[in-house]
């Protein structure tokens, strides 16, 4: 079998140890040691390149960014900011139909500008609005794909922990596509909004009975820590006062400063979110390992070049590529989560986008492409049957199966299609704030 041949093989083959439960990043590694041994013939080659690789991945600056902003958001969490965010918005549209739902977007949302996570954010924002949902009388899979929906809000809202691995693949600036997720994100909660009252109306039965009003202006002064925190990461960021990696560090400890003072950061809770970031940051760092393996494989296998050439001898337009592309994500979405689908795939799709032509420069095109994915791949979470956000969330919810969500989250997953078919037709949202 030829190197090319055996790059080609190799892809199937992860995906069929993925579909076996194997751990991604172990994968990951595994199939790019095996490729690189058989493409060798020796496993020397694989032990020189863990050598180059190792100290390369982990000695960037840039992916101190990471465990930053994970401690951030087990700070945030502990410090019940959650909470806070989940009652302002109640009390400004919890009158409203469906509008505890509402809320609960609108929350999730406030919560992705301090956490980064999509899955941390569902997780949460389900542990404090589904009690409160089930309470007010919605059903519950209208509550599941709420939530679901909403959790995908943690990584469309900067900061992301997603937008910055992906920056990081295709050494774009991390500061400009903050800024270019921050609108889409923003549209992202405000067609979720669309989609509730729709869905309500429709569905009168799914929703309870409107909240009653009051305690706006108590309810609204309890943000202002996540406000401040908001303002200073991304707006320092922006301004230029520090990095991305400062502005994560300063977010962190603003953050957890905030939570002791609130009474919610104990020295236990300190040691446990201290834990907890190191556990997820070593996933994350193992993820990278792996991925930086499989990827000096198949760049040595010149999958990414001879890929690209096949594309251009199709003679497609660069769109219909780019709309190619896209449904793969929706697709691999359903079994994969955001992280690992950008570290497999954008070192193979990033040149082949790069190379096309949709009338921007390559900076400006290497922010909108990023921002679509990242929208696309967050889709894939909610979508069924297996999309991991209904996964979360079903977990709070033993009473209701992740069936019975399927139905209304296909709303949510209607209204980001046409969110993406938006921002193709019109890469002016995306880099509006650039």
């Amino acid at each position: 079998m030829s190197t090319l041949a055996l790059g080609f093989a190799s892809f199937p083959l992860l995906l069929a140890l993925i579909f076996a439960r194997a751990p991604i990043g172990l994968a990951m590694f595994a199939v790019g040691a095996a490729g690189l041994t058989l493409a060798t013939g020796s496993p020397a080659m694989v032990l020189a390149r863990l050598k180059t690789e190792s100290f390369s991945t982990f000695s960037s600056y840039s992916l101190a960014v990471i465990p930053m902003f994970l401690l951030m958001g087990q700070f945030a969490t502990r410090g019940g900011m959650s909470r806070a965010l989940f009652r302002a918005a109640g009390a400004w549209v919890g009158h409203w139909r469906g509008g505890l739902a509402m809320a609960s977007v609108a929350a999730s949302a406030g919560f992705g500008a301090i956490c980064g996570s999509s899955l941390a954010t569902a997780a949460t924002m389900g542990q404090v609005a589904l009690p409160e949902l089930k309470r007010a009388g919605y059903t519950g899979g209208f509550s599941v794909a709420t939530l679901a929906a909403g959790g995908t809000l943690g990584i469309l809202i900067p900061p992301s922990v997603v937008l910055v691995i992906y920056a990081i693949l295709t050494e774009t600036n991390i500061a400009r596509l903050f800024l270019a997720a921050l609108l889409p994100g923003l549209l992202a909660a405000a067609g979720y909004g669309v989609v509730i009252a729709l869905y309500v109306r429709r569905h009168p039965e799914a929703a309870g009975a409107p909240q009653p009003r009051g305690g706006r202006g108590r309810a609204t002064l309890a943000l202002w820590p996540v406000a401040a925190i908001f303002a200073l990461v991304v707006g320092g960021i922006w301004g230029g006062w520090f990095t991305p990696t400062e502005g994560a560090a300063v977010g962190a400890a603003g953050t957890g400063l905030v939570a002791w003072a609130g009474g919610g950061l104990g020295r236990a809770g300190l040691v446990e979110a201290l834990l907890e970031t190191a556990r997820a940051s070593a996933m994350i760092f193992f993820i990278l390992l792996g991925a930086a393996l499989y990827n000096g494989f198949l760049a040595f296998a010149r999958v990414p070049q001879e890929l690209s050439a096949f594309v251009v001898g199709l003679g497609l337009g660069p769109f219909a590529v780019l709309g190619l592309i896209l449904v793969f994500y929706l697709a691999l979405g359903c079994v994969m989560d955001s992280l690992s689908m950008i570290l497999l795939t954008i070192p193979i799709f990033w040149p082949l986008v790069a190379g096309l032509d949709f009338g921007l420069a390559g900076a400006d095109t290497a922010v909108w492409f990023g921002v679509l994915v990242l929208i696309v791949v967050e889709v894939g979470l909610v979508t069924p049957p297996v999309g991991m956000n209904l996964f979360v969330i079903c977990a709070l919810d033993r009473e209701t199966p992740a069936s019975a969500a399927y139905g209304p989250v296909l709303w949510f997953v209607a209204s980001d299609l046409a969110r993406v078919l938006l921002l193709v037709a019109f890469p002016g949202i995306v880099l509006f704030l650039l």
